[in-house]
C-alpha cells in the first residue's frame, strides 16, 4: 500500500524561526504514524495549493501565534485578540474545501480546530484568562488539566484507556494546553466531544457525519505533536489519521457535490 501523503501548512507566514521549530514536530509525528507530511508554504497561489492538495489523502492544520480574523465569526476584535495571518487562513480554507468535497481525513491542532470550526460557521471565545483554568499554560507545562471526553466518540475510540481513567461516562484525559482562544459554538455538522471539567472549555470538537462512516474530522485543542513520546493517545491521533489516510478513496463527482 503506498504511503499516504498528508498535507500540512506553514504554521505562520510572518515567523520563520516558529516554522522552524513547530512545523518539523507534526512532520516527526506523521513520519513515525507511516505517513509522508507534505508542507505547504503560505505564499502558494490557490491553484498551486489544489495541485498539490490532489496529491494527498489527508490535512493536518497545525497550531500558530495567530488568531482566526474574528469578522469570519461575526464578531469584533478585542483587545486580547491577536492580529491575523491571512494567508495562513486563506491556506486553511482551501484545503478544508478540499478535504470536504473528498472526504479526505482532517485533523485540526489548536489553531487548527480553531480554523475548522470558523470554517463550518461556527464562533470563537476570544480571550480566556478570566476563567480559573490556566489554559495558557504554555509548552513548558506537559499536564495543564484534564479533558472530560465522551467515551463513544470518534475522539474516545482514539483515547488510550491506560492513560485516562473513566468517570460518569467520561475519560479524563491528561493534556498540555497553550491557547487564549476556544470553540464558542460548534460549526454545522460539528459535535463537541471533549470538554475541560472545571470550567466547560471546548478541548474537542469531530463531524457529526463520522458516526456513519463516511468522513473523520477531528479537532482537538491541545497539541498533541508535543508529547507522543510519553503519551499513547497523542500518538494513536496521529496514526489514526494516517491510517484512516491510507484507506481513503476519491469520491465520486457525483457524490462530492452532495450535502
Amino acid at each position: 500500500m503506498p504511503i499516504p501523503r498528508i498535507a500540512v501548512p506553514s504554521p505562520t507566514s510572518f515567523d520563520r524561526e516558529y516554522n522552524r521549530l513547530n512545523w518539523c514536530s507534526y512532520a516527526d509525528c506523521i513520519h513515525a504514524a507511516g505517513g509522508d507530511p507534505v508542507q505547504f508554504g503560505l505564499d502558494l497561489s490557490p491553484r498551486a495549493i489544489a495541485e498539490l492538495a490532489n496529491q494527498c489523502q489527508a490535512i493536518v492544520l497545525p497550531g500558530s501565534p495567530a488568531d482566526v480574523n474574528p469578522a469570519k465569526y461575526g464578531q469584533a476584535v478585542e483587545e486580547a485578540t491577536a492580529a491575523p495571518d491571512l494567508p495562513r487562513e486563506s491556506t486553511d480554507e482551501l484545503l478544508l474545501q478540499d478535504a470536504h468535497n473528498l472526504y479526505k481525513p482532517i485533523l485540526g491542532i489548536c489553531f487548527g480546530a480553531q480554523m475548522l470550526n470558523v470554517w463550518r460557521s461556527g464562533t470563537l471565545l476570544q480571550d480566556l484568562t478570566v476563567l480559573p483554568v490556566n489554559h495558557d499554560a504554555t509548552r513548558s507545562v506537559s499536564v495543564a488539566h484534564t479533558a472530560a471526553v465522551a467515551a463513544g466518540s470518534l475522539l474516545g475510540s482514539i483515547v488510550d484507556a491506560d492513560e485516562a481513567a473513566a468517570l460518569d461516562g467520561f475519560l479524563r484525559l491528561p493534556v498540555n494546553s497553550s491557547h487564549h482562544q476556544a470553540v464558542g459554538i460548534a460549526g454545522d455538522g460539528l459535535l463537541v466531544s471533549a470538554r475541560c471539567p472545571q470550567d466547560g472549555v471546548v478541548e474537542a470538537i469531530e463531524g457529526a457525519q463520522h458516526s456513519d462512516g463516511r468522513h473523520f474530522v477531528l479537532g482537538v485543542q491541545w497539541h498533541p505533536e508535543r508529547n507522543t513520546a510519553s503519551s499513547g493517545t497523542s500518538r494513536r491521533l496521529f496514526e489514526r489519521l494516517v491510517q484512516e489516510a491510507a484507506h481513503w478513496t476519491p469520491r465520486a463527482v457525483t457524490t462530492s457535490v452532495l450535502v
